[in-house]
């Protein structure tokens, strides 16, 4: 470990508090937001257990479900607790999801600063992490509370780990695996974290053989990795978990439905365009379709971008070993969420950058100050001018980050704003249109604009049922039973075994005089759930009537 950082303790302050102010002024606006129409109802609103607050049962719930397609007992643990804090406000929500992500910026501040001993390249590459616009989703969306808590998370188990390198005992290892065990019960991402530490072991830790050790003797790379089997013993068990939940969900996706093929394709692409909004974060949207087809010519050039850009760092491995260690943290921890196994239908998202970009920013922060140093070379300036030149492009690189950051934050002020945005970058996004079309639907002035969005959204994707059913309740709306009945027989094509689309369909049937389909329709629904009260109404009705 490198010797303790000079700098003054009033400077590394002046940091941390710049860090909180920088989340804040970029943030502080979500705490008057509402709750979205995206997974926001299931993680809180309309969830018996969440609601219930932090009692036994419902603690006993959160460690043994597997709702939502997730095991994640920490993340609803703390949805709970906000419940009882802050009750349905979402406000309150919002505001430590806000916390925790300031928390996490100021862990990571301290961890780097700790493990590399340079003070102001940490707080760079902190204060990108705490304003980078791709990282909006993550804080701003109640549902994704999983990134922010189990960031919190990661950042401590990097810690823990920092000081048991430092000097090496039971106890604290056992913190290092105590941190990393609540971090997966928040989000199973950190399953790449054993990773990422053989990675930090070789810089700025200088534990690996060949690396720069700082005076510390240097460890085998088999030690190293044995030394990190209890991790990934935990990795693997939290993967398995991971996939049996997402299968009883629902949410794995088969090869029939994505070719192995076209995942490794859209992987590729995945991983390039991440970077490419990192570097300009234009056209950020909730939700971005997973593609038909991604030609190869362009999955052939992401490969082999991707390929010069891993040579390139490993040809740096000793004259900058923060460049190989920055790109496979990048690379690797983008493993779990990049789509081989696809879960979901989206091509990818923002928030799945929360943790990767970390390692573009620490070479971003590290080769930065290099570069700027040769460059103010160039001309005849004394020492701290040059620091403070540098200190202003650093500036300027965060502050443009922020000022983006903040205009991206008003999307996500409710579920119309959100969707609208994704509309307006992306027409062609079926799910987008049909989201705007369902919100729009309630209210009675925009229900011709409701109409257009959903028609569009059922002919970018003729099998999207949501908007079908939701098409089919305009239409009756406006009288006009026949054109809903068509959609509603769709949505029972879509879901054959749900028996609520059988009932509407029967009333819809009836409505429009045809007997004896609304009969058979609603008899498939009582045949389907007993329980269905209103199939069994509208049955008793009908047959009264033919009876009179």
């Amino acid at each position: 470990m490198p010797a303790r950082p000079t700098d003054s303790r009033s400077a590394a302050l002046a940091i941390a508090l710049g860090l909180v102010v920088l989340v804040a002024v970029i943030y502080w606006p979500v705490r008057h937001f509402d709750f979205t129409a995206l997974d926001d109802g299931e993680y809180v609103q309309s969830n018996p257990h969440v609601l219930s607050g932090l009692t036994w049962p419902s603690i006993v719930w959160a460690w043994t479900t597997v709702f939502a397609s997730n095991w994640h007992p920490l993340t609803w643990m703390s949805h709970m607790l906000d419940v009882e804090l802050f009750g349905l406000d979402a406000g309150g929500h919002h505001l430590t999801s806000i916390v925790l992500h300031a928390i996490t910026a100021l862990l990571l501040f301290v961890v780097l600063r700790r493990m590399t001993g340079s003070r102001w390249r940490s707080g760079v590459v902190a204060a990108l992490f705490a304003a980078h616009p791709l990282h909006v989703e993550s804080v701003g969306w109640i549902a994704e509370r999983k990134d922010v808590l189990s960031g919190c998370f990661w950042m401590l188990t990097l810690w823990a780990y920092a000081s048991y390198v430092e000097r090496p005992s039971a106890k604290r290892y056992g913190l290092v695996v105590a941190a990393f065990a609540l971090g997966l019960t928040a989000k199973p991402m950190l399953v790449t974290l054993p990773f990422v530490l053989l990675l930090l072991d070789w810089w700025p830790l200088g534990r690996a053989p060949g690396s720069a050790s700082r005076g510390r003797r240097s460890e085998s790379w088999s030690r190293l990795a044995i030394e990190k089997l209890p991790l990934v013993a935990m990795a693997v068990a939290s993967s398995v978990v991971t996939i049996q939940a997402q299968q009883a969900g629902g949410a794995l996706r088969g090869i029939e439905i994505y070719p192995l093929s076209l995942r490794i394709s859209n992987a590729l692409e995945s991983s390039v365009l991440y970077i490419v909004r990192a570097v300009w974060p234009a056209g950020l949207a909730v939700f971005y379709p997973f593609p038909a087809d991604v030609p190869l010519g362009v999955a052939l050039g992401c490969a082999a971008v991707l390929l010069g850009f891993s040579a390139a760092a490993l040809s740096l491995v000793r004259r900058a070993p923060y460049v190989p260690v920055g790109w496979f943290w990048y690379l690797g921890t983008l493993v779990p969420v990049i789509g081989v196994v696809q879960v979901g239908s989206q091509a990818r998202a923002d928030r799945y950058t929360y943790l990767p970009l970390i390692g573009l920013f620490i070479i971003v922060s590290w080769g930065g100050s290099w570069a700027a140093n040769r460059l103010l070379a160039r001309w005849p300036l004394k020492s701290p001018t040059r620091r403070l030149a540098a200190g202003v492009m650093a500036t300027a690189l965060v502050a443009g980050c922020a000022v983006a950051s903040a205009r991206q934050v008003q999307y996500w002020r409710d579920g119309l704003s959100m969707w609208q945005r994704a509309v307006d970058v992306m027409p062609d996004n079926y799910r987008a249109q049909g989201a705007l079309g369902i919100l729009l639907r309630t209210q009675p002035s925009r229900k011709a604009e409701a109409m257009a969005h959903l028609l569009e959204a059922v002919r970018l994707r003729p099998d999207l049922a949501p908007a079908h059913s939701a098409l089919a309740d305009l239409l009756f709306e406006q009288g006009r039973t026949r054109e809903a009945i068509v959609h509603l027989v769709r949505v029972v094509e879509l879901n054959p075994a749900s028996a609520s689309a059988r009932t509407r369909l029967g009333q819809a049937l009836a409505a429009d005089g045809q007997i004896a389909a609304a009969i058979s329709a609603l008899e498939d629904a009582v045949r389907l759930d007993p329980a269905d009260a209103s199939a069994r109404a509208a049955l008793a009705a009908i047959k009264k009537r033919l009876s009179q």
